[in-house]
């Protein structure tokens, strides 16, 4: 190539980088005289006018962005709920946003994606020996996503006339909205059954469970932060009336939690992006993982290790079973992507942490949790935690005066907690907050 060529190609984008001659080149071949035609966008949505934008240099540009970021809160926060934010470290961006990890799409062709495959075997590997479960997928979208799979895998799966998939009365509301959404259209009906205390009232939910149950869903922590410590009467509830047991969970509480497939879980959802990830506000990484005799259900793509010619170890995609790949009727699901480089920072990170440094970390998001519940509590007007269980993370704190003026007055102090309702707030306290922990404490004290 030219210097010439090179230059101009420099020019376009590295993802698309055709010069105005290749371009032109391509439009004579098919006969057009220019990308517009290529396109039939309908007169009522046609946009013909001038936008208005006022040109700007590069310098220009970054001071106005910069202005308008710094009007944004400066706030510490204590959030959570399916959102939890673990120091990264910068190894995992330094590594991650390689050039051969950045611009590679989905692997179709192994025998030119070997190392990401690799990579993202391990990360099947690593989730096979958190759950105890046999088979996991390279990820979905999130764990709302994941759980709503679960219950599509429950109704393929099962033989008899079940239809009625139970999730307990505390649950993230997006989550049972995204559940619902995945199930409509089918015969699968969403259920709630009791919580006693923030867990499961295993006697009511034996009472709710029947033959028509294709599904029990658990979560361990909840969503309020509590460990479930009667698993295995959840599992055996499933067994008595044949459904499958859905655990909830997520990476990091994994590393020190109940191991799922010794209670008795068929299949384990939940957010695996609680490592590899700064809190992303929508963007997530679902955990998928079953027992071997579900493999041909699992949603997504799966990477697979075998030999190549010449008797090497060798990966590739395999049981793609996702609606793109094989006859629509016959799909398992028509998940578009699953979430490849996220789940290798994922596995980066775990694999930098190890099995002690896992294990220290969720250790952590139980004597933090606990130690900050204990600080508020001794406030007058307070009690902490709502729920008289051991938590992970993330607890309920009951306040005399209203839940909403409290957050408010933290607010103005810097920081930032969920309200749950009148009179309840939740507080999440992980490695990355806990610095601030007695700020907060006493702002919580100036505030009431």
């Amino acid at each position: 190539m030219s210097n010439h060529n090179r230059h101009e190609r420099a020019q376009g984008s590295p993802y698309a980088p055709h010069t105005p001659e290749d371009t032109a080149a391509m439009l004579n071949a098919i006969g057009l005289e220019s990308e517009a035609e290529l396109f039939d966008v309908p007169a009522a949505v046609r946009f013909e006018d001038e936008l208005g934008i006022e040109s700007r240099s590069e310098r220009e540009l970054r001071a106005e962005l910069s202005s308008t970021l710094a009007k944004n809160a400066d706030l510490t926060e204590f959030l959570g709920r399916d959102h939890h934010t673990h120091y990264v470290p910068s190894l995992i961006d330094e590594l991650s946003e390689r050039s051969e990890f950045l611009t590679s799409y989905t692997q179709y062709q192994p025998e030119i994606t070997q190392g990401f495959l690799q990579a993202l075997f391990e990360y099947q590997s690593l989730v096979v020996e958190l759950t105890g479960l046999p088979i996991a997928n390279c990820s979905m979208y999130d764990a709302a996503t994941a759980l709503g799979e679960a219950a599509r895998l429950a109704g393929r799966v099962r033989q008899a006339s079940g239809t009625r998939v139970l999730v307990p009365e505390i649950l993230h509301e997006n989550k049972r909205a995204v559940l619902e959404n995945y199930v409509d259209g089918t015969d699968l009906t969403v259920h709630t059954y009791p919580m006693a205390d923030g867990t499961v009232d295993v006697e009511a939910l034996a009472a709710a469970a029947d033959e028509e149950t294709a599904m029990i869903y658990a979560e361990n922590p909840t969503v309020h932060g509590t460990i479930e410590s009667r698993l295995a009467d959840v599992g055996d509830v499933a067994d008595d009336v044949e459904a499958l047991f859905c655990l909830g969970s997520d990476v990091v509480a994994l590393g020190l939690l109940t191991e799922p497939a010794s209670v008795g879980a068929d299949v384990v959802v939940g957010e695996a992006d609680a490592l590899g990830l700064p809190t992303a506000y929508g963007m997530g990484l679902g955990l998928f993982a079953t027992r071997e005799a579900f493999l041909r259900q699992v949603p997504g793509r799966l990477v697979g290790a075998g030999e190549d010619a010449a008797g090497k170890r060798a990966y590739t995609l395999t049981l793609q079973t996702r609606e793109q790949h094989i006859r629509k009727e016959r799909a398992t699901s028509n998940i578009c992507t699953n979430q490849a480089w996220v789940a290798l920072r994922t596995a980066m990170h775990l694999a930098w942490l190890g099995p002690d440094g896992l294990v220290d970390l969720a250790s952590q998001c139980v004597r933090e949790a606990q130690s900050l519940a204990e600080r508020l509590s001794e406030l007058r007007g307070v009690k902490a935690p709502v729920h008289d269980r051991h938590h992970f993370r993330e607890f309920l704190v009951r306040t005399d005066q209203p839940a909403s003026a409290i957050a408010n007055d933290l607010e103005a102090s810097g920081f930032a907690v969920h309200v749950v309702d009148d009179h309840r707030l939740q507080v999440c306290v992980t490695d990355v907050n806990a610095a601030a922990t007695d700020a907060l404490v006493a702002a919580f004290e100036e505030a009431l």
